[in-house]
């Protein structure tokens, strides 16, 4: 089975830290990250991460200037397309849409390592100021 045939699913975030330069870890996404990726057999993906801890709001339209920002900074959603190159085990994605704008439209790589059949690590060393972005996700069940 090729790479981008173990991609295709359903898959849930276990784990996502970022590394800057200079070997500090952040867990941008919190103690318990919350998110999904799917990845179809037609080149199509969809991604969302959440922190668990985002505030609760009665209404999304009456929320405080500091929830709003908690909810933007605690919050990405894209989608786009994607190719597998398989001798360097890189999918290059295009993003169509997602909640950080500065995204839309552009292109993007991320190293993928297959540790199990049902689980992967992306890796995505092309992050603003240096260092790098490090996500585990488990095939959902």
């Amino acid at each position: 089975m090729t790479l981008a045939e173990h991609l295709v699913g359903t898959w849930t975030l276990v784990s996502s830290v970022d590394i800057d330069s200079d070997g500090t870890r952040t867990d941008t996404w919190g103690a318990n990250p919350l998110g999904t990726s799917m990845f179809d057999a037609n080149g199509r993906f969809a991604q969302i991460l959440i922190r668990s801890d985002l505030p609760k709001v009665a209404n999304r339209e009456q929320t405080t200037p500091e929830q709003a920002k908690a909810v933007v900074v605690g919050s990405i959603a894209m989608y786009g397309t994607y190719t597998v190159d398989e001798a360097t085990k890189i999918v290059n994605v295009h993003f169509i849409g997602s909640t950080f704008a500065s995204f839309n439209g552009t292109d993007g790589k991320r190293n993928i390592a297959m540790t199990s059949p049902d689980e992967f690590k992306f890796s995505n060393s092309a992050r603003a100021g240096g260092g790098r972005g490090e996500s585990v996700w488990r095939r959902a069940t």
